[in-house]
């Protein structure tokens, strides 16, 4: 399978504070790629690089073919952004937010309208489409949110943190969507500190702790290779390695 992500040596500090040092990574179509890492590792600088948000210092990268420094257009159009954080037009309702984006994407009105079927299948919405989002939950934002995010079928999908204070039948829903969601043209990069999330949906997985990648594989040959049960029993004996210097990181 082609790779639709390509990462190298990618580096960004803020004044002293290198955020993300050296980190490379390959995504191919057709999988759930994880980025796993503590709160402040660098995982959320690593995919506002890719989303054209951040310039990189050093390094660089492409995106469903798109250089996200030559042509950062072509990278935002094909991509879709979910985060824990986002917010919503209260005023609007969740079908005014999708034609609303629908517009921006280019989309004709017949275009927005399948999609918003086909979402409304895949997600569930439901009263999301008639309410306004003022009075949404949380977990009815957020489907609105990976729908905004999807609506024009773009091949990369980056979620981060996305499950962040969801309730669980929410979580239940956002997941479902994300083992979905690949196929031979599309991947998702999964950036979470929930070691379970990886552990369930992520084909492999970079752990990155402090701006670095310091192991990469298959979540079951992380496992394996570091003599644990879990992929939390494997990150922490590799963070501790890192920690203790007896482990170069990759």
């Amino acid at each position: 399978m082609s790779a639709l992500i390509d990462v190298r040596n990618l580096s960004k500090s803020f004044g002293k504070v290198k955020a993300v040092d050296d980190v490379s990574f390959s995504v191919a179509a057709g999988e759930v790629y994880g980025l796993l890492g503590p709160n402040g590792a660098g995982k959320t600088t690593t995919l506002r690089v890719l989303a054209t948000l951040l310039k990189p210092d050093s390094g660089g990268a492409t995106v469903a073919g798109h250089d996200v420094l030559k042509a950062p257009e072509a990278v935002r159009a094909s991509i879709g952004v979910v985060n824990g954080g986002m917010g919503l037009y209260d005023r609007l309702t969740g079908r005014e937010i999708l034609y609303y984006f629908g517009r921006l994407y280019d989309l004709e009105e017949q275009q927005i309208e399948r999609r918003i079927a086909e979402l409304d299948d895949l997600l569930d919405l439901r009263d999301t489409l008639t309410r306004r989002a003022g009075g949404f939950s949380t977990g009815m934002a957020q489907k609105i949110v990976i729908a905004r995010a999807v609506l024009h079928d773009p091949p990369v999908i980056f979620f981060d943190e996305a499950t962040s204070g969801l309730d669980v039948v929410a979580r239940r829903a956002v997941v479902d969507f994300v083992r979905d969601y690949p196929s031979k043209g599309r991947a998702v990069v999964y950036s979470t500190h929930v070691m379970s999330e990886v552990e369930e949906l992520c084909d492999r997985a970079s752990i990155i702790y402090r701006g670095r990648k310091i192991a990469e594989d298959s979540v079951d040959e992380l496992k394996r290779s570091n003599g644990s049960n879990s992929i939390e029993e494997a990150f922490f004996r590799l963070v501790s390695r890192v920690d203790m210097g007896h482990e170069e990181v990759r």
